[in-house]
Formats: C-alpha cells, sequence, structure tokens
C-alpha cells in the first residue's frame, strides 16, 4: 500500500529507507524523498502558502529531516516526522506574515502604535503598584474603626446606595444622626 498519494514509497519500505539513508545509500535518500513528497506537498498547500513560501517550507521540512535523520527514533513513522515538521513551518510562516503586512495605506501608517513601550509599562507597573499601596492602606485603617462606624460605612458603600430611611432600619440609627455619624467615622 503506498504511504502517500502518487508516491513510490510503502510504508514497510520506509523504515528501512531511513536506516539505508542514514548509512549513507543516496539512492534509498533519492527514493525518500521521492515517495515522501507528495506528502509534505499536501501539508504544504494544506496552508495556502504562496508558491515561494510553500517552496522555502519544503527546502526546510528536507533539510531539517537531512539534519535529524540518524536521530529520528522511529524511522517507520518518517513521513508522519516530515508531516509535522511541514506543518510546524508553515505555522512559522504564518505567523511571520501576520506580524509583516507591507501597505502603502496613509491611514495605516499614520497609526499610533497600540504596543505600549517598555518605559510606558513600567510607569503603569508602578503606577499599579502604588495604587495596591493605597487600597491596602485604607483597608487597614478602616479595620482599625470600632463595629459601629465599619457597619455604616459598608452599608453606605453598596450600590446602589441604601436611602437613609432604608439605614435607619437596618442598623437601628436615627436619620438624623446618620449624616454626622458618618462624617466621624470618615474623619477617624
Amino acid at each position: 500500500m503506498p504511504y502517500t498519494r502518487g508516491g513510490t514509497v510503502d510504508r514497510a519500505e520506509v523504515g528501512a529507507l531511513v536506516q539505508s539513508a542514514v548509512d549513507g545509500d543516496a539512492a534509498a535518500w533519492k527514493a525518500l524523498v521521492e515517495g515522501l513528497s507528495p506528502l509534505v506537498w499536501s501539508v504544504v498547500r494544506a496552508h495556502r502558502l504562496s508558491d515561494a513560501d510553500g517552496h522555502e517550507v519544503y527546502q526546510t521540512v528536507w533539510f531539517r529531516f537531512a539534519q535529524h535523520l540518524g536521530r529520528i527514533r522511529e524511522p517507520d513513522k518518517a513521513g508522519s516526522w516530515l508531516a509535522s515538521t511541514a506543518r510546524n513551518e508553515c505555522l512559522k510562516v504564518i505567523r511571520g506574515l501576520t506580524r509583516l503586512l507591507p501597505t502603502d495605506d496613509p491611514q495605516v501608517l499614520d497609526r499610533v502604535s497600540e504596543d505600549r513601550t517598555p518605559e510606558q509599562s513600567l510607569i503603569d507597573a508602578e503606577d499599579e503598584a502604588d495604587e495596591a499601596e493605597r487600597i491596602r492602606l485604607v483597608w487597614q485603617e478602616f479595620e482599625e474603626l470600632g463595629d459601629r462606624c465599619r457597619q455604616l460605612l459598608r452599608v453606605l458603600m453598596a450600590s446602589p446606595p441604601p436611602s437613609y430611611v432604608e439605614v435607619s432600619v437596618a442598623l437601628g440609627i436615627a436619620v438624623g444622626s446618620i449624616g454626622p455619624l458618618r462624617q466621624r467615622c470618615l474623619r477617624r
């Protein structure tokens, strides 16, 4: 049974051909390339690369195969190794293309970068650290308040804020006392 559509290598032969190619047999290498090239090309075509990128991937795959030929643990699965390597190389090319997209569109060229500079990242991190420290200190001070102040401030911080009548009923405080008590608690 052929290893690939149009290929001339049977699965059973692949392992033996790889071993012969490792030993320096040029005919075995040629048989591998001729027999497994359709497999590599099918993976490249499936990724819809340009002709130039496709040829580059094809050459890179065979170069990597030659580099690793003696280290392939399961020589009879060389086709799987080639297919996987071809897929990985195609994805590398595609990732590279998404980063660099040539254009002459002035709106794109004039656009301000959305990436933060290292300096801006550092400033933002310092601002976040300062804000986190302020919040920590506020909560530390809050915990040092008495129970009555903590209860009142927690209820008043609710979203949406309750009416003073609701606060009066919930905490048993006269409506007229809520404002002055809140001011004293916040001063502390």
